[in-house]
């Protein structure tokens, strides 16, 4: 196939800022930019996206009303959810947040925090019919320490997502194959999609891993919840405490509260939670009565 066009189907801070790179690196490269709201983030850089795209004269679409076959492209997909079918004689890259073939699936690099990975990465993939099993065309990784929220972890990995791109681009216009590599499905591992009731905290977990959780949940997300007296809060930080010996241990209940937070007993351990507010109104969640219990 002779391509000679590159589109981007992107989403999210991450594809904003891939594209801000590509623009300036290889001006002019951009033929189009398809793009869609997201509505499980509070920002979800649409805007931003399509304003890039008439700001540099690059065509751009929302996904909604795009009905047409891209020809002859080099298409690349960042933080797409969505099958991209409406292609002919083009070469579709994928870049996933994962370390493939581990965390397949959606909410790789949440899932990842969630179970205290050391190491994340990102991996462009040639794309097939099966989701997040094409050849592996390349992958970075870098280390991360604990604790990390997962805006931290999207920042940290936006940078290997601006080298995978431009390293590709470069391939691409030196006329040079792009080699790849099957992966080892041995070792596949998958993340699920998440809903609304995957933000529950589970108070039957350790203080570790809720924070971990917690941390994992929140900005762009809309962060871990729980409930009391049957209406949704959500919490924004925790720090994990010293552990105190409670012989009559229930997960959930407020063991102490003043005014930077409420300190929680957990399964195992006791955690401090706090920027809190009440999901339906956003009114700060600030309750000084000494029985408290979360579930």
């Amino acid at each position: 196939m002779n391509i000679k066009k590159i589109t981007f189907f992107v989403m999210t801070k991450k594809g904003y800022e891939v594209l801000k790179e590509v623009e300036s690196q290889f001006p002019s490269s951009i033929d189009l930019i398809i793009s869609i709201k997201d509505k499980n983030v509070k920002i979800d850089f649409f805007d931003k996206i399509k304003t890039f795209a008439k700001k540099k004269s690059i065509k751009f679409y929302n996904y909604k009303d795009f009905k047409f076959k891209i020809e002859n492209s080099y298409i690349f997909a960042i933080s797409w959810k969505y099958l991209i079918t409406n292609f002919k004689n083009s070469q579709l890259i994928v870049f996933h947040d994962s370390l493939l073939p581990k965390y397949k699936g959606f909410n790789p690099l949440v899932s990842a925090l969630i179970n205290g990975e050391k190491k994340i990465g990102v991996t462009a993939i040639k794309g097939n019919n099966d989701y997040d099993s094409g050849d592996i065309i390349k992958q970075k990784k870098i280390i991360i320490k604990y604790p990390i929220k997962i805006q931290q972890a999207i920042d940290s990995i936006i940078p290997l997502y601006k080298d995978l791109v431009i390293n590709i681009i470069k391939t691409i216009k030196k006329n040079k194959l792009l080699y790849s590599k099957k992966q080892n499905n041995n070792n596949a591992t998958y993340s699920l999609w998440k809903d609304e009731e995957d933000y529950l905290i589970n108070w039957n977990d350790s203080s570790q891993n809720i924070k971990r959780f917690i941390d994992a949940s929140g900005y762009p997300y809309k962060g871990a919840s729980t409930f009391f007296e049957n209406k949704k809060i959500r919490i924004n930080n925790a720090e994990i405490m010293k552990e105190k010996i409670i012989v009559n241990r229930i997960p959930g209940k407020v063991f102490k509260s003043d005014e930077d937070g409420y300190l929680v007993v957990c399964k195992k351990g006791i955690i401090k939670i706090s920027d809190i507010y009440y999901d339906k109104n956003k009114k700060k969640f600030n309750y000084n009565k000494i029985k408290i219990k979360f579930v």
